[in-house]
């Protein structure tokens, strides 16, 4: 594989960088208007510079509106974004629309994919299931009625559920199938319920009872699900990543000016050493991200199915920017633990992010599961 960036993706950056240059990780709107939540809705604002940037349609074909760029490209911006913890749906809405244009019907993709490039249309997706810890495609049932679907089931942590337009919910059917369902928010037979995440924004239960789709809403394409959830986890460790490297700037930046016995703390080969090793936990997350980022975007094949790279990015992704925020906040000090300083709320993204990924050890045995599956190839 060749991890160069192209001179696209490169200037997809440079973009991202230039929208979220203003953005200051600590500024949300106070009071909430949901007791609890950090705020009521996302940056609306921000949500329209990323359009006016063209941002939003960045993995979009050109008859949509969009640059035609590919996963790695919205990892890249997505890595932008979790530097300055900006609030926007851009993950869900990104992933959706690259699965309807992917999977969907031509007639959904004309009436979704304009829209979102344009920042009409705010989509996010239920990928938790009932519990969080079953498949979210378990928790709904779908059942063809003439030109129609009909849902039913729970869903739990969908993010930016009151606020978004659509809410992408996997489903079943009786014969184990499972289909993708674009379905408005205000869609009779919906029911949502605020629930307050780890980092304490706003997600929602959601509840559907005999909810009725349109067929064109509807993609039912084999493997439209599971291609969809495999893009998630991986832009979910471009967020991971990002937030590692914008905490260990932080701690670098703090411990090279707090100085004890008349010298920097940074000089201090045991404060060193602890940044060495966070160091190298980034660059772990940064190169296992982009091996199945690449493997995504270009579709290439391995002695592993496309899983065993996401199940690698997913255990250092987790595990990393754990150890990142938790050496950050020791190396801090009590001042860490400022609420008025911004490592506050980078730790409360990095537990929730860590939640979303799962933990490392179920990683680990799908990885096993899967190299039981397909052995490797030995070389003497």
């Amino acid at each position: 594989m060749d991890f160069t960036f192209t001179e696209e993706q490169r200037a997809a950056v440079e973009a991202a960088k230039a929208v979220f240059a203003g953005v200051a990780p600590d500024a949300v709107p106070s009071p909430a208007l949901t007791p609890g939540a950090v705020a009521d809705d996302f940056d609306r604002p921000l949500w329209a510079k990323l359009a006016a940037s063209d941002l939003l349609g960045l993995v979009l074909d050109a008859q949509y509106g969009g640059a035609g760029l590919d996963p790695i490209a919205l990892c890249l911006v997505l890595r932008e974004s979790a530097r300055v913890l900006a609030r926007l749906p851009l993950l869900e809405t990104s992933a959706v629309a690259l699965a309807v244009q992917r999977y969907g019907r031509p007639e959904l993709a004309r009436e979704v994919l304009p829209a979102v490039g344009r920042g009409e249309l705010v989509l996010t997706v239920a990928t938790n299931g009932r519990t969080g810890h079953d498949g979210a495609e378990l928790a709904v049932t779908a059942r063809r009625d003439g030109d129609h679907w009909l849902l039913d089931g729970a869903q739990t942590g969908v993010p930016w559920a009151q606020t978004c337009d659509r809410i992408a919910v996997p489903a079943h059917t009786a014969d184990g199938h499972t289909v993708l369902a674009l379905v408005p928010r205000t869609q009779q037979g919906i029911t949502l319920a605020d629930q307050i995440s780890t980092s304490g924004e706003r997600f929602a239960a959601l509840a559907l009872d005999t909810v009725r789709v349109d067929a064109a809403s509807v993609i039912d394409a084999d493997g439209a699900w599971e291609w969809l959830r495999t893009l998630l986890t991986t832009g979910t460790c471009a967020l991971a990543l990002g937030l590692g490297e914008a905490v260990l700037a932080m701690t670098a930046q703090y411990t090279g000016k707090r100085e004890q016995f008349g010298h920097p703390v940074a000089t201090f080969q045991a404060v060193a050493v602890q940044a060495a090793d966070r160091y190298i936990d980034l660059r772990a997350m940064e190169v296992t991200l982009w091996q199945a980022a690449w493997r995504i975007s270009t579709g290439a094949q391995s002695a592993l199915p496309v899983a065993g790279d996401v199940a690698v990015a997913k255990i250092w992704a987790s595990e990393g920017v754990r150890r990142v925020v938790q050496t950050a906040q020791h190396l801090h000090g009590g001042f860490g633990a400022d609420t008025d300083y911004a490592l506050h709320r980078y730790h409360a993204w990095a537990k929730q992010l860590e939640l979303s990924l799962g933990p490392a050890a179920a990683h680990e045995e799908t990885l096993g599961d899967l190299l039981a599956a397909h052995p490797l190839n030995q070389t003497v």
